[in-house]
């Protein structure tokens, strides 16, 4: 099958190389022209912006930073000669999901919003927790590509249904790590092991995918190298509280995540390893979570 990409990040670019991998012909482009040259090496074919992808390819798939990127690059892609279907594998919520919808149906091309989980490891072994949602003949048209990235579930035709749920997905998540970190600097601050604790979480009704993975992996090595930026799950935990708003349900616990997340950004920076939440409770806790 014929395929363009673009957005040659830490997530698309694995999924890019995992597609030609798998004998599909891939037309990419990205704003960084060092990201194309690496893609050209592993087999994809350059173009020089999102309409000439859209120019060269059917199908089109998008791994992008933020909505406003996304909706951009999908006026790009409605004014393309040869396209047919948009995949926007990107988080960027329900609205710009409709939005990208609106403008792609207008130029008689079929919008499917498939944002992905599973972080730099699941892009780059396939193993993705892929949602999707749009016209069923078009998600049923690709089918020789779905496999090629994860385990895919078809959550609804309705345009943006597949990114609420890749929102509940990251809100959980996030809440999830925030809350292990909480309590794990607690535990070290009261002297336990934290190694210990996370064998003891990991055997008990506390055990999480943070403490299962995330800990054993990034944060108690001190590597802080797990794939996903504190930036793009702010901006996922933020996503998820303004479409709770705008539903009118409760948002208690997701404004406490949300200052969490917003205070780790401030304090690490965007660019840095989610896994960083812990820092800034470790510096407030005068301790370090680490292998003894």
């Amino acid at each position: 099958m014929t395929l363009g990409f673009v957005g040659l990040g830490n997530m698309g670019f694995p999924m890019m190389s995992r597609l030609v991998a798998a004998g599909h012909r891939v037309t990419v482009f990205d704003t960084d022209p060092d990201a194309v040259a690496r893609a050209v090496q592993v087999g994809a074919e350059a173009a020089g912006s999102a309409r000439e992808v859209a120019d060269r390819a059917e199908s089109v798939l998008a791994s992008l930073p933020t909505p406003q990127v996304s909706n951009a690059v999908a006026r790009e892609v409605a004014d393309g000669s040869r396209v047919r279907r948009f995949v926007d594998l990107s988080t960027v919520g329900q609205q710009a999901a409709q939005r990208n919808c609106d403008v792609l149906r207008g130029s008689g091309i079929a919008a499917l919003d498939s944002p992905v989980s599973g972080g730099v490891h699941g892009a780059e072994a396939g193993t993705l927790a892929v949602m999707v949602s749009g016209p069923r003949p078009e998600f049923d048209a690709l089918a020789t590509v779905w496999p090629t990235l994860g385990r895919v579930t078809f959550v609804s035709e309705t345009p943006g249904a597949a990114q609420t749920m890749k929102l509940i997905n990251n809100m959980i998540a996030a809440t999830a790590l925030a809350v292990t970190a909480e309590a794990v600097v607690m535990g070290a601050k009261a002297g336990l092991d934290p190694q210990v604790m996370v064998d003891v979480l990991n055997t008990g009704s506390g055990g999480t995918h943070a403490s299962r993975d995330k800990f054993p992996r990034a944060v108690l090595p001190r590597t802080f190298d797990y794939g996903f930026a504190t930036g793009l799950m702010t901006k996922d935990v933020l996503l998820y509280l303004a479409e709770a708003q705008a539903l009118d349900t409760p948002v208690a616990l997701a404004e406490s995540v949300a200052r969490v997340w917003q205070a780790t950004q401030d304090e690490e920076g965007p660019a840095s390893d989610f896994t960083s939440v812990v820092k800034p409770m470790e510096r407030a806790a005068g301790v370090t979570v680490g292998r003894r």
